[in-house]
């Protein structure tokens, strides 16, 4: 068998003072030995999907396709050796020691290499007997799905690891402390809803089905692309790239394909040529009942694929976050909807912060983030989920008053967010309105630069630095990302507010038929926004359409009947940039005077 590379979990094991124990009862302790792998271990690692390597004279060397799986496994191994041999002084019981590690290993027939082995069997020499230690990517994997105290060990130096490890333990009175897991006649057929991370997803291999090599590099580009996008995802579990290649060329069957990664999603595609033109074909599945979820399809012609790539995968790794989201909301409805915990309650105010262009939704959503901090006070996504709430849609149309609170609220959320991890995109992207709520405009762009470099596929990060530059006076640098942001996410609920901005935009650079046509496209997607009509009612005002200018205008001031004057117009804006101030001077308003709309 030819060696391959593969993402593993691996799980170390050995006997604590096995040499002791051998020097004072040499044929005992290797009759015990035996039994204990035969009837305990070797069973457990068959019941977690894994698979014993090798044996290693007082140990052996494991892997398993889920660091849940494996975590599960050690935990059931380590309770169980607790009650064995009884009638044996504790001195001379066996008691074994677990180290695991997900690293990228190269496989062979009979044995598996690489550093992530290594780091596996340091981290057992540092667990105590009766104990588990984990590095810290096992232990950032599975923080939020299995109920396990771990003990932060710090950064630990040790042989033949040129870096220090970060090593989490599980001491053995913490094992021994854990409820026992009750055994299932199904425990054999581990289904991968009940032990996967809610999103957890592998992307298959896109297929090529056409005779054509720059094809195959395209496919094989999505794919590796997607996979990238994807792990960017809050809470996400996407195996790896190497891992998912395995499959490439096989017939798969997406629920085996499940079962043997634990995953809950299998993202699936192909690439074809039809004459000149190239069609992206994809779809996500539903690994525990085999039923599509969501597909879509992309077509690009063959001078163009490498633009296309960057195209398609963005506007894929967008909608792929929130189908995803989605399907696990409405899996943990179906589930747990009398007692959800605090990462299903910031799911579901995801799903409803992405639906706030319906009236209400906000709400609903700041209900659910503010019941996920209740329950788990350390919640990073729960306060970022809150933030943006606080300082988006209708909780920025109230009073003064509310308007400040509702800033300074959110500020000490995402403060508090940035101490537990300043990585978050959506965090830096919340940061960013709320500075520019604040007028501070550079610190604005600085926060959506930053929150795009660490996700450029969040649309509406692009949407809300364009709206940030058009308030600096630089409509022509706002229009692409303005434009990205549309084409990432061509059906958003917010892309009114893409359209208006862009009109706006368009409008400041004297281009008014351009500005119309965009504006009229915001005031159809969404026309609840009184802003899209007294836009729509400046640009018509300058083209001289006064008649429907003025329909536009009273549309507008209806929405907002306090908002009938020029003056008190000005009072709302968030901008003094000179520069943003005299475009609006000497298009909007000359546009909003010629529609019928007083100074005064």
């Amino acid at each position: 068998m030819a060696s391959t590379r593969r993402l593993a979990a691996i799980l170390a094991l050995d006997v604590a003072g096995y040499s002791l124990l051998m020097g004072v009862d040499e044929e005992g302790t290797h009759e015990r030995l035996k039994t204990h792998l035969g009837q305990l271990v070797d069973q457990k690692i068959k019941e977690h999907r894994g698979r014993v390597v090798k044996n290693t004279g007082d140990g052996l060397l494991a892997e398993f396709p889920s660091v849940i799986d494996a975590m599960r496994c050690a935990v059931e191994v380590q309770r169980r050796m607790i009650d064995r041999e009884p009638e044996v002084p504790d001195e001379r019981r066996i008691r074994f020691r677990i180290g695991i590690n997900l690293g990228d290993v190269i496989v062979e027939e009979h044995d598996i290499f690489g550093d992530g082995v290594n780091v596996a069997a340091r981290l057992e020499a540092l667990a105590e007997p009766g104990g588990i230690c984990v590095s810290r990517m096992v232990r950032d994997q599975i923080r939020d799905k299995l109920p396990y105290p771990f003990e932060d060990r710090g950064e630990q130096t040790v042989k033949n690891i040129t870096r220090p490890l970060r090593v989490y333990a599980l001491s053995a009175a913490a094992v021994a402390s854990l409820p026992p897991r009750v055994p299932s006649a199904e425990a054999g057929k581990t289904v991968a809803s009940s032990t996967s991370p809610r999103l957890s997803i592998v992307v298959l291999p896109f297929g090529n089905l056409s005779n054509d090599p720059e094809q195959e590099y395209f496919a094989d580009g999505i794919t590796d692309d997607l996979t990238t996008d994807l792990s960017r995802i809050s809470g996400s579990f996407v195996i790896a790239r190497n891992t998912a290649f395995t499959y490439k060329g096989k017939s798969v069957d997406v629920k085996e394909v499940g079962r043997e990664l634990g995953v809950r999603y299998v993202l699936e595609g192909s690439v074809r040529r039809v004459g000149d033109q190239v069609r992206v074909n994809v779809q996500l599945v539903d690994a525990e009942s085999g039923a599509h979820l969501w597909a879509d399809r992309f077509d690009t012609d063959r001078a163009n694929l490498a633009e296309a790539q960057d195209e398609i995968t963005g506007r894929l790794a967008r909608t792929l976050n929130l189908e995803l989201v989605e399907a696990s909301v409405r899996q943990i409805e179906r589930e747990r909807a009398v007692d959800p915990d605090a990462r299903d309650l910031v799911m579901r105010g995801w799903v409803l912060s992405n639906r706030m262009a319906s009236a209400g939704t906000g709400e609903e959503a700041q209900r659910a983030f503010e019941r996920a901090l209740e329950i788990d006070p350390e919640s990073v996504d729960a306060r970022i989920g809150l933030g943006e709430v606080l300082v988006s849609g209708e909780n920025m149309e109230g009073g003064s008053s509310s308007l400040h609170q509702n800033i300074t609220r959110a500020e000490q959320l995402l403060f508090e967010a940035f101490e537990r991890d300043p990585s978050r995109s959506r965090a830096h992207f919340v940061m960013g309105l709320i500075r520019r709520w604040q007028g501070r405009l550079p610190d604005s762009k600085i926060e959506l630069e930053t929150a795009i470099a660490l996700d450029p596929n969040q649309a509406s990060g692009h949407r809300q630095l364009g709206v940030t530059l058009m308030f600096l006076g630089q409509p022509e640098a706002a229009i692409p990302q303005l434009e990205k942001s549309t084409r990432l996410s061509p059906h958003d609920p917010f892309i009114a507010l893409s359209y208006n901005a862009l009109g706006r935009c368009h409008l400041f650079l004297g281009q008014v038929d351009e500005a119309i046509d965009l504006l009229r496209k915001a005031r159809a997607t969404s026309p609840r926004y009184y802003f899209v009509h007294l836009n729509l009612a400046a640009a018509l005002g300058l083209r001289g359409d006064l008649n429907e200018a003025r329909a536009a205008l009273a549309e507008g001031v209806k929405l907002r009947p306090e908002l009938n004057s020029l003056a008190r117009l000005r009072a709302t804006v968030v901008s003094d940039n000179p520069e943003y101030l005299r475009l609006r001077e000497k298009t909007t308003e000359v546009g909003l005077r010629r529609a019928g709309m007083p100074d005064e």
